[in-house]
């Protein structure tokens, strides 16, 4: 799934507050066709795919008082529906308070009456453009619908009197087991006892002392045994008879994120598919899922924390930086990839302490031995006796000097070159080896205990930025679909054009470090010239010269980014072929 941008954390902002407030209109109504000549535009949008707005409260529909069993939210089976509790949370549940919000929409439309005065403002251009945005919209959630999710709306209406509609998106119970089968998702079977994955806590306990480290962390998620998801053996499975709780969070999400990054909006055969191209195209403001809860923790607070709160609590803070991380924690909430990511770091951290304590070592060894490094003994000695030739012309005033006045910089270079340092290269070559042969083993083990051994990376879409400008369809050869592309002479074009650009920057590259060493000249020169100065003219155009050449690379940095980025969405000058 895409990360996360600041455009998405500012509508879930706008979200969070509009859950908290009065709602402005319910999509829980079947549609009924007598009323259509009595609704407004904007209100035809939404029922033009099977969804309708009621009045500003959510009040029930007389002629359907259950809506979840009309066509527009397929009603789950009795024995399933009995499960679902009522939530109080409007965050992330719809308004009835059982149905939770796995995915929500973003979109941005005018009123009926601000439709009409920019009509007659803007050309047809413009208005074509937002008919073929509105004609998008209603197939793409048409065909959400017609695969069985669930849909409800909050409307908020801007300063600039816009309204920005919020779709909540609910899968039930049948899509999830339907595409968890397909997806070849695995479900638990028998419950396992949660092993002990930190070997310090092992050996602490094994010598009985004392772990600070360790934490107990509340609502540690069960292990189980898993095999692959059938419909047909669905009793056969821990935890069947709760719907609520049987798919996790992470696993909702990706079977919501599975069918709205396949839902056809126009035409298959260009690559018109996903809400990514959407949102890329402007149909969509922004598309994302929700945290489960509010992370802040209220001081009077007794209710059961969620698991972003858990997560808060007792992971995400500077406070827990010592303690060991709450894997399991992680991986319900956020995936085996996330899980596997954080597991690295923390193991990465810690076989880093070895490797830190021995270089301290071997540093306070070398402060220990500064004073009887004969090298260093001899220039502080008798380097008074010891003239030594001008470092640059004596017409730029510099003039000989005695060995004994780098007698400083003798004593600092040997604390950072003496016999240890050898020893400390020849360690750290030996632990990197020893740590990634015990990282393999880390990472195996947790594979196994998470039973994601068989993992294999789903298929790869085109990116919504190729396919939204390649001007050609091809079918893959591995894969049999039809995907976007672009003809080999302007793909050989771009790459011309392309690795001119990389050697322009390489260029630059050296000319900044020209540009550096002539630098240091200019600066050295009238230092030397100076007789008080003189002895800090090296030291400090050295330094000088490392903060220019920092500069340089941090603004090149920037340049890189960006231009990398133009590069990789070179894409965006070529037009969709109509």
């Amino acid at each position: 799934m895409p990360g996360q941008s600041k455009k998405d954390v500012h509508f879930k902002q706008m979200f969070e507050l509009k859950s908290g407030s009065k709602t402005y209109g319910s999509m829980d109504t079947s549609y009924d066709s007598s009323r259509q000549n009595t609704l407004s535009q904007d209100h035809e949008e939404w029922e033009s795919y099977g969804v309708s707005q009621s009045s500003t409260e959510s009040r029930p529909d007389p002629h359907n008082p259950h809506p979840e069993s009309s066509g527009i939210f397929p009603r789950e089976s009795s024995a399933h529906n009995t499960h679902h509790s009522v939530h109080s949370d409007k965050l992330t549940y719809f308004r009835d308070g059982r149905r939770k919000i796995d995915y929500v929409l973003v979109c941005e439309y005018s009123p009926l009456g601000s439709r009409s005065l920019s009509s007659s403002s803007h050309g047809s251009t413009s208005e074509k453009k937002q008919v073929k945005y509105e004609n998008w919209r209603s197939t793409f959630m048409s065909n959400l619908v017609r695969a069985g999710l669930h849909m409800e709306k909050e409307v908020i209406q801007t300063v600039n009197k816009k309204c920005v509609s919020f779709t909540k998106i609910h899968a039930p119970w049948p899509v999830l087991c339907q595409y968890a089968e397909e997806l070849n998702m695995r479900a638990p079977l028998q419950a396992n006892v949660n092993p002990v994955l930190n070997w310090s806590e092992k050996l602490l306990k094994s010598l009985r002392i004392p772990n600070l480290m360790a934490q107990n962390v509340p609502n540690k998620p069960p292990d189980y045994f898993k095999g692959p998801f059938k419909r047909s053996k669905i009793h056969k499975y821990v935890g069947s008879d709760n719907t609520d709780t049987f798919f996790s969070n992470a696993e909702r999400i990706r079977i919501v994120y599975e069918i709205v990054s396949t839902g056809v909006y126009g035409e298959k055969k260009k690559g018109e598919v996903g809400v990514d191209r959407l949102v890329e195209e402007g149909v969509f403001l922004s598309a994302f899922p929700l945290h489960d809860g509010s992370y802040h923790v209220p001081k009077d607070y007794s209710d059961p924390l969620n698991a972003r709160q858990v997560l808060y609590e007792y992971w995400a803070r500077w406070g827990r930086w010592y303690k060991y991380q709450p894997l399991s924690h992680i991986r319900e909430y956020f995936g085996e990839k996330i899980a596997i990511y954080f597991a690295w770091l923390g193991f990465y951290t810690g076989w880093l302490l070895p490797a830190a304590i021995v270089g301290l070592l071997v540093f306070l060894y070398g402060v220990a031995t500064m004073n009887t490094n004969q090298v260093a003994h001899e220039i502080c000695t008798i380097g008074e006796s010891i003239t030594m030739c001008p470092l640059c012309d004596k017409e730029l005033g510099c003039g000989y000097w005695k060995l004994s006045d780098i007698c400083g910089y003798a004593k600092i270079s040997y604390l950072f070159d003496h016999p240890g340092t050898v020893f400390y290269a020849v360690f750290v070559s030996f632990w990197a080896v020893t740590f990634l042969e015990y990282w393999k083993r880390k990472s195996a083990s947790l594979a196994h205990y998470w039973d994601v051994m068989g993992f294999k990376d789903e298929m790869e879409r085109p990116r919504p930025e190729f396919a939204a400008r390649a001007p050609f369809q091809k079918i893959n050869p591995v894969t049999g679909v039809n995907e976007p592309s672009f003809p080999k002479s302007l793909r050989k074009t771009r790459i011309v054009a392309g690795m001119g650009l990389v050697f322009l920057m390489i260029s630059l590259v050296f000319i900044f470090i020209l540009a550096v060493i002539i630098y240091r000249v200019l600066v050295s020169i009238p230092l030397f010239q100076n007789s008080a100065l003189r002895s800090f003219a090296s030291t400090v155009a050295s330094v000088s010269g490392a903060v220019v050449n920092l500069f340089l690379i941090m603004t090149m940095s920037i340049l890189y980014e960006k231009l990398a980025l133009r590069l990789t969405s070179w894409g965006k000058s070529c037009k969709n072929n109509k």
